[in-house]
């Protein structure tokens, strides 16, 4: 049995490994944010706690690598950008797996919404196939917030695979919440 303390970060790489081109640029501000130090914002990165694979490796030894990191988190951070929902090869995988298989809480931090999140089917159209298919069967349990570090930080904290956010797919913080990080 795995010891499932990580947090997952998903992202579209969109083929590329270079900032400006793909979302890697907002994992990376995550990262940055892990290594401040300086202020209160902790997650445990799954990608940290197994070995690195080249993108040269086989596509079966990718798939081994993204599940053993997956079989070992809490839950996962699914950053979805504008190119998101175009990705056909590796964030499909991942959610399907999170969700499917090891029955994690997916956090879906929209890139482009800087505002309190209180629709989440409103940005239905930004999601990827896999992850609108599963909200909509029910079988994602899920909470939808702005890529701000401070729900961030709260929701990776919270939501694990014993603690899934209220209202199935379509959860989405109180106003309560948002006043405390001064997000509107």
């Amino acid at each position: 049995m795995a010891y499932r303390n990580g947090t997952y970060i998903a992202f579209h790489a969109n083929g590329t490994n270079v900032p400006y081109n793909s979302d890697i640029k907002y994992y990376n501000l995550i990262k940055a944010w892990c290594g401040k130090g300086d202020d209160c914002f902790s997650i445990v990165n799954s990608h940290d706690k197994t070995a690195a694979v080249r993108d040269t490796s086989s596509k079966e030894t990718l798939k081994r690598s993204l599940r053993e990191r997956l079989n070992n988190s809490k839950n996962m951070l699914l950053i979805i950008g504008e190119t998101t929902k175009f990705d056909n090869d590796w964030v499909p995988f991942e959610i399907e797996y999170a969700v499917d298989v090891c029955r994690m809480p997916l956090i879906i931090a929209y890139v482009d919404y800087q505002i309190a999140i209180r629709n989440p089917r409103a940005l239905s159209d930004t999601w990827p196939p896999a992850l609108k298919y599963r909200i909509e069967n029910g079988s994602a349990r899920a909470i939808h917030i702005p890529f701000k570090k401070e729900p961030i930080n709260d929701a990776c904290g919270q939501f694990t695979h014993n603690n899934y956010p209220k209202n199935g797919g379509l959860g989405y913080y109180n106003d309560q919440a948002y006043n405390l990080w001064g997000i509107r």
